[in-house]
């Protein structure tokens, strides 16, 4: 059974996550907060998000890589493709992993309901135009912050916080009652 779904990301002070298919920054920290929140998880993303990483980490080491895609019969070596929220959802339920989900935008807007936790780095720069970070609805709030307050400095010079978020109200587990086991109205139903 699944240990729940939470959703991983890195924005800016003005909540972008990302510019033309990458990272608009190079922070080390967070790559190490990702590999370390990630560990042994099944990570689910967008095709897009995959195509980004650099081949050397396709897949995912130590960790299951689910790619969601609208395209038939996409075969992506070492990733399970999955047409949806819904097959993605399936087979988090089938796993005692714990599932985090890494992106992109529609990717985590469409989770989003179905998540109970996300880990969120923040960095300190001003981006300007791009990906937009995540909208968590409501009924979230911070439960940790690594440094409590304030910032931490990058080895890269940039200034960095870690905030774990947590849904006040747990919802039930997909698939099981009263847990919506469907992408929501108005929702993409995959991350291309």
């Amino acid at each position: 059974m699944s240990q729940g779904i939470g959703l991983v990301w890195a924005q800016s002070t003005d909540r972008v996550i990302g510019v033309d298919g990458g990272l608009p920054w190079r922070l080390p920290e967070d790559m190490a907060h990702f590999r370390t929140v990630t560990a042994g998880a099944v990570v689910v993303m967008g095709r897009t998000t995959w195509c980004s990483l650099p081949a050397r980490f396709r897949p995912l080491p130590g960790r299951i890589s689910v790619v969601l895609s609208r395209t038939g019969g996409l075969e992506l070596p070492g990733a399970i493709v999955v047409p949806g929220v819904r097959e993605a959802l399936a087979l988090a339920r089938r796993t005692d992993r714990p599932v985090w989900v890494a992106g992109g935008g529609e990717v985590y807007a469409a989770f989003e309901p179905h998540a109970e936790r996300a880990e969120l780095t923040e960095v300190d720069v001003t981006v300007g135009e791009g990906t937009p970070a995540p909208v968590l609805g409501d009924g979230w709030q911070v439960t940790a912050g690594e440094p409590a307050e304030g910032w931490a400095t990058s080895s890269a010079g940039l200034r960095y916080r870690f905030r774990t978020l947590s849904r006040r109200e747990p919802r039930a587990e997909p698939g099981r009652a009263g847990a919506a086991d469907r992408t929501p109205p108005g929702a993409p139903a995959s991350g291309e």
